[in-house]
């Protein structure tokens, strides 16, 4: 089995239900998966749309699974889970009813490191323009991003970036005050 780093996030929901729930029903589903357990789940937090201005605040979190699946193949999974959820995809960044993404694959570099630090010095307008055509591990953005760090220092704060040396507390650490403001974990 394969360690694997995942970061959920959610702003909408149907009548009746929370982001939360999305997000707890989308981690039970995952859990039913053959060849997919469940380890441990971060607390949820509350955090600003991005980019800011995009919707309604999000419900993050990240979970550590364990598998027997090949990356692709659990990317799949992840999107069959978001699809039987509820979730479309009209525009990339819109708001979102359960956003599964793939963050790390133990210290799998994928498909290779000069693409990976490719796409990690995109600079953030680029980013948001173009999508990769292929999966990239680890996430090339996860470092950049509060909504990712802070759920993933809940469940796997010493996870160590293949590439750049630095642990999931350490890249954090670095991250400008700015982005994480407005980040706040829920009452239980």
């Amino acid at each position: 089995m394969t360690e694997t780093f995942t970061s959920l996030g959610a702003n909408l929901a149907p009548r009746g239900q929370t982001p939360a729930a999305i997000l707890a029903a989308a981690l039970d589903q995952l859990d039913a998966v053959p060849g997919i357990v469940v380890r441990r789940r971060s607390r949820w937090f509350s955090t600003p749309a991005f980019p800011p201005g995009s919707g309604p605040d999000f419900v993050n979190g990240a979970a550590v699974l364990e598998t027997a699946l090949e990356p692709e193949a659990l990317l799949a999974a992840l999107h069959a889970v978001e699809t039987q959820l509820g979730r479309v995809r009209p525009a990339r960044w819109a708001p979102r009813l359960c956003d599964l993404d793939l963050i790390a694959v133990e210290d799998r570099v994928l498909p290779d490191a000069e693409t990976l630090r490719r796409w990690m010095a995109l600079d953030r307008g680029e980013a948001q323009r173009i999508a990769p055509p292929r999966l990239i591990l680890p996430h090339p953005r996860m470092q950049e991003r509060g909504f990712v760090l802070v759920p993933l220092a809940d469940v796997a704060p010493g996870w160590r970036h293949p590439l750049t040396g630095l642990t999931v507390r350490e890249m954090l650490a670095a991250l400008p005050g700015a982005e994480l403001a407005g980040i706040w974990a829920l009452p239980s």
